[in-house]
């Protein structure tokens, strides 16, 4: 039994080194806790995380007990802890910005950046000096405080973007690339600002020419050996180590200590080791596996583990207790800084956007994101304060400014998601939700005369029955050119214009008498309006939507861009046309239809008492084949058309079956519900036309999509036309790797394979698409246009 010394000094300084350990790291976790909860909280509010990430940070790093933890040893420690967190962090920013952009013309992206920063610049520039955020009047603070204010935290606005599921839309993609622009240039202006106006105490009895001029070579050589040797070691790395291999340790060991070594060339001489990671990571390669590992593992670190150290360092720097609130000139710092931050870019964004022809609403919601600040901008106003060159008071007024900055950009995107929405089109229809009681609107375009007797064909076998009818606005579609705006007349009412082009007046007359004889002799059920569509090929599609939209259509028909030759082929197409059926595709407010000519023009006269036509509609599964079935039963009341559905049935088997589970994942949920759509809709198809013998009915068991393109040639003269969905299937295995080799996306799978140069010469092809409502912003596609 051996006696313990309750006096013993080691015993002691052992308890009370574990008692101040236990309790950061009671600290930490609490920290971890508080701001989950908080964000949780803050969620119906779409507040991004560092907001609750600051106001827990303001709060709990201001309590007394936390001061009373952090001795001056423990405060520096923790500052160590927050300089190699924030050189990691500006590490992993440095690899994702592109340094070439400033070699290229600047893109809209890149004006709206650089025009958001000059204006921010300036006004910072001549407002601050007059604040009295220094004792006096230092013209490096006033060069960076004005950088800052003039800086976007692109990781923040990022993240933001992204989370309200507006990425992929034109201003969600603007954003976030005029942001990346703001923090490069900013960043690189203060790390360039560091050479001539370096925060550190002057140690050595060089001057501060000679201390610039070593930090400038050291930059330099950093610079130089990043961009010419990193690119050669990481691919050799790379190449080692292959996607889907574990890496090999050492490799990534080597990799590692390049970076390593990279960063800390500078800062040998001086250098800010926190700007150096930056200026070393900027002139990484940003692709490849080592690039990829590096940033997910050190965001990993700092979401889980440095981002709660770092505000509760922030909270414990912003002391409350020298806040002077009782002092107006706080106050006025505060908004003024806010306002100048917020006021700067937009008045430079939307400067930038009447430039680039962009909405004011718009440009101004692009200047309220792009003031975003983060958590970079914290560290400086928190380094200024410990550098002495403010007050705690000032420091703790910018943090809040920073704060502020945030706060407000969640309503910004929500207002953007709001006027997407009232932009987009409200009257979205389908045949298939159509009431049978009203007439079929379509819109049926035409290039020109040629196309006239293949309009009139489809609007005979289209027509249905003649309660409720039909009604068809044929569009001529006509590219804008100089020669024609010359001749344009505006008429008296706004916005009315009159073509007195001898060509396009010709033309629009022939198809106009073509139309009209065939009502002459088949009014019955049938209504005829002509309209135009005479706009440059970039904003004809907007036209037709439009027209689409107002007209409340429920099908649009365009023409294929490819015309067909004598020899029965088609030609290479126009890629004009095709440009406008692309966007026709992705923004129309109802079901649109591609129609592939070869020979339905040619038939003279469909008849009415007898068979003249053959018909084949081709269902597998999916929203765009129901469409098609149901434009089918349009056509299947026609009785010169012999109309056979063919559909594509996958076959039974357990290899086919473990084939399609083990090959293609997919919501099982979704799948399911897709597959009683069909059948459901199949079933009310059979009931209604097979069953009474008015459509002929053919099953097609396949196991994959060699036996699909089999099937298909096989089919090759049978039928006049052949009816089809885009796409729209859910894990369909009879589909799935025919996309690889299609020449016109835009038919889909199916349709591309049937208006092939190998396929029938004889045999058109209607290929449709119903409209698209299902998207992450409740009715609202993904990928929406507002700019």
């Amino acid at each position: 039994m051996s006696d313990t010394n309750p006096d013993d000094p080691c015993s002691g300084k052992l308890s009370a080194l574990f008692t101040r350990v236990a309790k950061h790291v009671f600290g930490f976790f609490l920290m971890v806790v508080l701001c989950n909860v908080t964000h949780y909280l803050l969620r119906p509010f779409s507040q991004p995380r560092i907001t609750s990430d600051t106001f827990i940070g303001l709060l709990i790093g201001n309590l007394r007990i936390v001061h009373g933890f952090f001795d001056i040893s423990a405060a520096q420690t923790l500052r160590f802890i927050i300089d190699f967190g924030m050189i990691c962090y500006m590490f992993v920013l440095g690899i994702e910005m592109d340094p070439y952009v400033l070699l290229k013309l600047p893109t809209k992206d890149a004006t709206v950046a650089y025009a958001g920063m000059l204006s921010t610049f300036v006004l910072a520039g001549a407002i601050t000096p007059f604040l009295n955020y220094t004792q006096e009047f230092k013209m490096n603070f006033t060069l960076t405080l004005s950088t800052a204010l003039s800086s976007t935290a692109s990781p923040v606005l990022t993240r933001l973007i992204t989370s309200h599921k507006i990425g992929k839309s034109d201003i969600g993609q603007l954003v976030i690339a005029a942001g990346m622009h703001s923090d490069f240039i900013s960043t690189l202006l203060i790390s360039i600002g560091y050479i001539a106006f370096p925060i550190r105490e002057k140690l050595s009895g060089k001057s501060r020419l000679q201390d610039s001029m070593e930090m400038t070579i050291a930059l330099v050589i950093q610079t130089v050996i990043t961009a010419k040797v990193s690119p050669i070691i990481m691919n050799w790395v790379n190449n080692e180590n292959p996607e889907g291999k574990p890496m090999k340790g050492s490799h990534l060991v080597l990799a590692v200590a390049f970076m390593a070594l990279v960063c800390s060339c500078s800062t040998v001489y001086g250098f800010s080791p926190i700007l150096s990671a930056f200026m070393a990571g900027i002139f990484l390669p940003s692709e490849g596996r080592v690039s990829k590992w590096v940033i997910s593992k050190i965001n990993y670190l700092l979401s889980t583990i440095f981002y709660p150290i770092f505000f509760l360092w922030m909270g414990f720097e912003a002391d409350f207790r020298e806040f002077e609130p009782d002092q107006i000139g706080t106050w006025a710092r505060l908004f003024l800084l806010f306002l100048i931050a917020t006021v700067g870019k937009v008045a430079g964004t939307v400067l930038s956007g009447v430039l680039l022809g962009f909405r004011w609403p718009e440009s101004f919601a692009l200047g309220l994101l792009l003031s975003t600040k983060g958590h970079y901008q914290i560290y400086l106003a928190i380094a200024a304060k410990t550098a002495g060159t403010v007050s705690t008071s000032t420091s703790t007024v910018m943090v809040i400014a920073i704060f502020f900055t945030v706060v407000h950009a969640p309503s910004v995107v929500a207002y953007i998601i709001k006027r997407a929405r009232k932009r987009a089109p409200t009257h979205r229809m389908a045949l298939q939700s159509l009431d049978p009681s009203k007439e079929v609107r379509i819109l049926l375009g035409v290039h020109g005369p040629q196309d006239a007797p293949t309009a009139i064909n489809f609007t005979e076998i289209s027509r249905g029955r003649a309660d409720p009818g039909i009604a068809i606005y044929l569009t001529d579609m006509i590219e804008l050119t100089d020669n024609i705006a010359a001749t344009l007349v505006r008429g008296d009412e706004e916005d009315t214009v009159t073509v007195t082009d001898q060509t396009v007046t010709e033309m629009r007359e022939q198809v106009t008498a073509a139309a009209q004889a065939y009502i002459d002799h088949n009014s019955d059920g049938v209504k005829l309006r002509r309209l135009l569509a005479l706009s440059t090929f970039s904003g004809m599609s907007q036209d037709i939507c439009i027209l689409a939209e107002d007209l409340m259509t429920a099908l649009i028909i365009l023409p294929f861009h490819k015309r067909q030759r004598a020899d029965g082929t088609l030609d290479a197409g126009h890629p004009g046309f095709r440009y406008v059926n692309r966007k026709v595709l992705r923004n129309a407010p109802c079901s649109v239809g591609i129609l592939v000519d070869r020979g339905l023009g040619l038939v003279e006269k469909i008849s009415r008492s007898y068979t003249s036509l053959n018909v084949a509609v081709i269902f597998i599964s999916g929203k765009d084949d129901r469409e098609a079935l149901a434009y089918a039963g349009r056509v299947a009341c026609h009785p010169g058309v012999k109309l056979t559905v063919i559909r594509f049935l996958v076959e039974n088997s357990s290899e086919n079956t473990s084939r399609r589970a083990s090959s293609h994942r997919v919501n099982v949920a979704e799948q399911e519900e897709e597959m009683k759509l069909d059948d459901e809709c199949f079933a009310e198809f059979y009931e209604r036309y097979v069953a009474g013998g008015q459509v002929a009915y053919m099953e097609k068991h396949l196991a994959n999509s060699a036996e699909t393109y089999s099937t298909l040639r096989s089919l090759e003269g049978q039928y006049a036309l052949i009816i089809v969905g885009r796409g729209g299937r859910v894990n369909s295995v009879l589909t799935v790797g025919m996309n690889d080799w299609q020449q016109c996306p835009e038919l889909g799978p199916i349709g591309d394979v049937l208006s092939g140069s190998d396929f029938s010469v004889k045999t058109s092809v209607l290929i449709i698409q119903t409209n698209n409502v299902r998207g992450e912003l409740d009715g609202l596609d993904d990928d929406f246009s507002i700019m």
